[in-house]
């Protein structure tokens, strides 16, 4: 019963969540400036033409009832039509939400897998030149913006070597290896802020581990430090390492808009720059929507995981 009110309070605050976002992003994209009818229309337009626009897209109605009929329409799958193209603003989204997830997920993964290893380093060697390395290029990871260390990785792999693609983007279904030699620079370079990031936190959170007893207990019957750290101290860390990534989800997501317009992918944070240029508000609002989605139920996982990792978080037992 513990198991299933722990589930009910998560489902409810995620579900809360998500009708908070929804109101927020359609005010804001509501209060922007300038008329959607008129940017169709162009500047020769007259008052009268705006104004019948305006009707037959339905924006002269109260924007609560906007609101409600765009809400409606999400839980049914219908994301509304393109003001421009008329097109199914969900079916626009579709072949570039694989191109963003590809993205995102490549990232984070490799910056799991660089940061871990790097960061019990640093905590082990923190009184060692290894340790003040590994530190310091963590703290230069995290002053490097993605777009020029995308730019700079570009230089040096695309026009130097010649040995990757420096744009563009092929699907899986048509060529394996071209989808992923397109995806190799775009995802390092996504992949360094972030790891950088992690680094530190995981140092931190396995310097905490060396001081346990439990740790020193490993090492006095016989562990070696790093088996000792890695077997008893990585489920004790794992919280602050899970914590991190859901927080940073935010930053990959928006770091992932630069990335694709860098190496021009098209992925939903070139569609969303395209839309907002373009004030087609209801790509603007699906994509946005999707995105804030998808962080909240990356946030919604990582509590569950919370209670896998500690049981005494889904008992009330938090002593």
């Amino acid at each position: 019963m513990r198991i299933l009110a722990f589930l009910g309070r998560r489902l409810g605050i995620f579900a809360l969540s998500l009708l908070g976002a929804s109101l927020l992003v359609f005010a804001v994209c509501a209060a922007l400036p300038g008329e959607v009818a008129a940017i169709i229309l162009g500047e020769g337009a007259t008052p009268d033409q705006i104004a019948k626009l305006t009707a037959q897209l339905g924006l002269d109605r109260p924007w609560p009832v906007r609101y409600a009929e765009w809400v409606g329409g999400m839980l049914r799958g219908d994301f509304g039509t393109s003001y421009f193209t008329g097109q199914n603003v969900l079916q626009l989204m579709a072949p570039r939400i694989a191109v963003t997830l590809w993205l995102v997920f490549f990232a984070l993964v490799l910056s799991v897998l660089v940061a871990v290893p790097v960061g019990m380093l640093a905590a082990m060697k923190r009184r060692s030149w290894i340790g003040f390395v590994a530190s310091a290029a963590a703290q230069l990871g995290m002053a490097i913006p993605a777009f020029w260390a995308a730019i700079a990785l570009v230089l040096v792999f695309a026009v130097w070597l010649h040995q990757l693609p420096a744009n563009g983007y092929v699907p899986l279904t048509t060529d394996p290896a071209s989808w992923a030699a397109h995806l190799v620079l775009p995802v390092i370079s996504l992949a360094i802020v972030q790891a950088s990031v992690l680094v530190r936190y995981v140092r931190s959170a396995f310097i905490e581990v060396l001081s346990e007893d439990y740790y020193r207990t490993a090492r006095a019957v016989g562990w070696r430090p790093f088996p000792a750290l890695l077997r008893h101290g990585l489920r004790n860390a794992a919280l602050s390492l899970v914590t991190v990534i859901g927080l940073q989800l935010a930053s990959v997501l928006v770091g992932a808009i630069v990335i694709e317009s860098v190496f021009a992918l098209p992925g939903l944070g070139s569609q969303l720059l395209d839309a907002v240029s373009q004030r087609d508000l209801s790509i603007v609002q699906g994509v946005v929507m999707f995105l804030a989605a998808a962080v909240l139920l990356i946030n919604f996982l990582v509590d569950l995981s919370y209670a896998w990792i500690d049981p005494r978080l889904r008992t009330g037992d938090e002593r």
